[in-house]
């Protein structure tokens, strides 16, 4: 995926909307992220586009010391981003304080490619969505407390939408 840096293009973070829609205006602080989710998907968008200050912006105070500037900005510029799959997600609605999200993201690196599964965690700061910490996520990783909505179920909102058309958008705002 190459660094998209027009508005009008599909967003890095895969949610079929564009950049200037999506994750953007997170990016740039013209918006808060609403959900854990939303802080994820702009956080990889940051990556993509080599944003570290945003990055760094958005982690935790109580684990900020444990980041390396250098680091970040190596690994984001150095990568030939391909994209982010959502795999499994507890809480970190905006009513919720804390979110656990499990994710895929596939990149190059020297024409190498490498996969990358996560399970962050996000925590609330001050009322806006942080990233906390992260370990190695694995199948299986976290266990749902409801049951799994698809893309084409009806919304649990009562929109009578599709959930893939309401809520499942991914609209940060």
């Amino acid at each position: 995926m190459t660094t998209p840096s027009a508005t009008n293009h599909a967003c890095p973070c895969g949610s079929e909307i564009t950049l200037g829609q999506c994750c953007l205006p997170l990016i740039q602080g013209k918006k808060k992220a609403s959900t854990a989710e939303a802080l994820l998907r702009s956080r990889y968008t940051a990556f993509v586009r080599g944003d570290t200050d945003y990055i760094l912006s958005t982690h935790h105070t109580r684990t900020k010391s444990d980041v390396n500037r250098e680091g970040i900005e190596e690994w984001s510029k150095k990568s030939e981003w391909l994209g982010l799959q959502i795999l499994e997600q507890e809480a970190g609605t905006e009513k919720d304080e804390q979110g656990k999200i499990a994710f895929h993201v596939q990149y190059k690196v020297e024409g190498k490619l490498n996969d990358h599964r996560e399970l962050s965690l996000f925590e609330k700061e001050n009322g806006e969505w942080r990233f906390l910490d992260a370990q190695a996520a694995h199948p299986g990783t976290l266990v749902r407390a409801e049951p799994k909505i698809g893309r084409n179920d009806p919304c649990k909102c009562g929109s009578g939408k599709k959930f893939k058309k309401c809520c499942g958008a991914h609209s940060p705002g």
